[in-house]
């Protein structure tokens, strides 16, 4: 059996760290270019008391450019841990609104190019993302207590790179169905 075959695990896990960091940074830098609106779309939650609105605002878009910047650096186990509680959360909130029936209100995904309404599909893909950086959490990028070669930290590159255009697809996916334009409505 190959080396590389023996990594593919590792790589998976790499790949998956890779991928969801590239989304926080994607992410942070949307929240920071629109920072004006930012608190309003945590406050359309109705989930934090109106004091700790604007603080959240201001600390969580350079918070995700850190955060998804180590991951798809280093792939980090204690980042990956974050990013996971972060995803839950988010998913969490978002599935809280959707079950009061408040599915209008914007995801604060930071997509202002095309607002992204709530809904059950954001909640599952953020319960994906989740569980594709579990094994970053195991720190499995490591493969007998050795860091994995240089073949599969490129392997593993492409495919966080491919994992997070997949990303922006399904987006783009779910805000193209959700729009008035979809469904008949002008």
């Amino acid at each position: 059996m190959s080396d590389l075959a023996l990594q593919l695990g590792p790589v998976a896990s790499l790949a998956g760290a890779i991928g969801i960091g590239l989304v926080f940074v994607q992410a942070g830098a949307a929240k920071l270019r629109h920072r004006d609106v930012l608190p309003g779309v945590i406050a359309n939650y109705r989930l934090l008391p109106d004091a700790l609105v604007a603080p959240l605002a201001a600390v969580l878009p350079p918070f995700e450019i850190v955060l998804g910047l180590v991951l798809a650096a280093t792939g980090d186990t204690a980042a990956a841990l974050v990013a996971v509680s972060l995803l839950l959360g988010f998913a969490g909130a978002m599935a809280i609104n959707v079950a009061r029936g408040r599915t209008q209100i914007d995801c604060g995904c930071g997509r202002s190019q095309l607002r992204q309404p709530i809904g059950w599909p954001l909640v599952l893909r953020n319960l994906v993302m989740a569980a594709l950086l579990v094994p970053a959490c195991a720190g499995s990028f490591r493969t007998g207590g050795a860091e994995i070669g240089a073949q599969a930290v490129a392997l593993a590159a492409v495919a966080g790179l491919m994992l997070f255009l997949l990303y922006q697809l399904f987006n783009a996916i779910v805000a193209l169905s959700a729009s008035p334009l979809a469904s008949g409505r002008r």
